[in-house]
């Protein structure tokens, strides 16, 4: 699809947008939301006919890409012989997507409750652990999204929390590893790994073992910083989880469907939850679908009684049937193993050449499509380009880079002092070449704030 450029339909777009469109986690009167036109692949597109690379793959969702021919005919065909029904039936583009998510979820994880998204998700599988095991409390990491419905946000720990943060009876945050800025004041990899443990089996014991329900964990933290556990962590979460009778939660909202060169960032880990929540790259985005994958133990928790939970449009077919057409399809096309491909020859060497050259990059994290830069204003103290949850003035710098981005053709990911690279995991080498061409020139930009 070759863009055009139709400012007049561009003009009216943005006028009914600003006229009637409220947009989340925003004041309404001063953003200034772009008017997209179209998108393919790894591009999408204004009614100005500039078109812009995507790294930030929509919300990182866009694992396949945008406009999948196949994935759009799976959804043409599937509202051809069924647009709706209800949940309580067994249907087959439902049935098949279970089937096909439960191939590769790991362990016993056998059962899928399907949600319309992540927050659905995150608020039902902390419904399940508790109702699982008796117990009120829900423990999760400060650095991490999990959602913006009531229990999501609350279980939430970064800044999005604050405005809600009504209802937090039950949910008890704690520090995760992260050695570039290690709040157990760790030199290695190993150390950091050991005290955060350590850290969170303290907190476990002041709180109460017998009061706490679950632990909720995004395998890679996203939003957060795409901060890749150390070896040996996310272990030691599922024996502490074990000995306390605790359920396990793997938040892979954002990571699963091959956003780490793997079907789940679990498979990098050799971890085995109890519940895994996933949306965003199960279809791609094409059409809202999430849901929790459910072990055999918990499962039967619910095998007499029924469980007290439930979404009009939960599996709804269309949904589910471009969840089919996106799964089949990665799997034919190996675009997961492209992921892995793409993180670890270019992406990967290309973000840490880049870090090599300019003195605001503090450091590089990540995996397969799935990465971000720290931004610095002082390497050697490790102090943030912008403070923590900026805003106006001060996150001037932020603002600059990513308008430098922008004008450069490619559309970045910003959060707080980092961006993020996730393209879809279809992204071709040139097409990465092309995204580390422009963020070299827009970090000149960000190396003018350093001291």
């Amino acid at each position: 699809m070759t863009p055009h450029a139709d400012p007049a339909q561009g003009a009216a777009v943005k006028a009914a947008d600003r006229a009637h469109v409220f947009h989340s986690w925003s004041a309404q009167d001063l953003i200034d939301p772009l008017a997209v036109a179209g998108a393919e692949g790894s591009y999408f597109w204004d009614y100005e006919g500039t078109r812009y690379l995507d790294f930030t793959s929509g919300l990182v969702f866009a694992n396949i890409g945008y406009q999948h021919p196949k994935v759009v005919a799976a959804i043409q065909e599937a509202a051809g012989r069924m647009t709706a029904f209800a949940p309580a039936y067994a249907v087959e583009a439902r049935s098949e997507a279970a089937r096909l998510i439960a191939e590769r979820t790991p362990g016993d994880l056998d059962k899928i409750f399907f949600t319309n998204g992540g927050a659905e998700a995150i608020e039902n599988a902390a419904r399940m652990a508790r109702l699982h095991t008796g117990r009120p409390k829900v423990m999760s990491a400060y650095r991490s999204y999990h959602g913006g419905t009531v229990q999501a946000i609350n279980i939430t720990g970064d800044p999005r929390r604050w405005g809600s943060d009504t209802a937090s009876a039950g949910v008890v945050h704690f520090w995760g590893p992260f050695l570039y800025r290690s709040p157990f004041y760790a030199t290695t990899e190993a150390e950091e790994c050991a005290r955060a443990l350590q850290h969170l089996e303290d907190t476990i014991a002041f709180e109460g073992p017998s009061t706490i329900a679950a632990i909720i964990l995004e395998t890679i933290p996203g939003t957060a910083g795409v901060m890749v556990p150390p070896a040996g962590y996310l272990a030691g979460v599922r024996e502490i989880c074990d000995r306390h009778g605790i359920v396990m939660v793997a938040d892979e909202v954002m990571v699963g469907f091959g956003r780490t060169g793997s079907w789940f960032a679990l498979d990098h880990f050799d971890v085995v939850p109890d519940l895994l929540t996933f949306a965003k790259g199960v279809n791609s985005g094409y059409v809202p679908l999430g849901g929790v994958a459910i072990s055999s133990e918990i499962a039967e928790t619910f095998a007499r009684k029924p469980y007290p939970g439930g979404l009009t449009y939960s599996g709804h077919p269309l949904a589910c049937a471009a969840a089919v057409a996106t799964i089949t399809t990665m799997a034919e096309e190996g675009i997961v193993e492209h992921a892995a491909h793409i993180g670890a020859t270019v992406l990967g060497p290309g973000l840490r050449e880049l870090a090599s050259r300019h003195p605001s990059v503090g450091e590089v994290r990540g995996l397969g499509a799935f990465w971000a830069l720290d931004l610095v204003r002082d390497p050697s103290t490790r102090e943030p380009l912008v403070p923590y949850a900026a805003s106006g003035a001060a996150n001037a710098p932020m603002n600059e880079f990513a308008a430098a981005c922008k004008k450069g053709g490619l559309w970045p990911l910003i959060a707080m002092n980092r961006t993020h690279v996730a393209p879809p995991c279809t992204v071709s080498e040139a097409e990465a070449k092309e995204g580390l061409s422009v963020l070299d020139e827009a970090l000149s930009v960000a190396d003018g704030f350093v001291v």
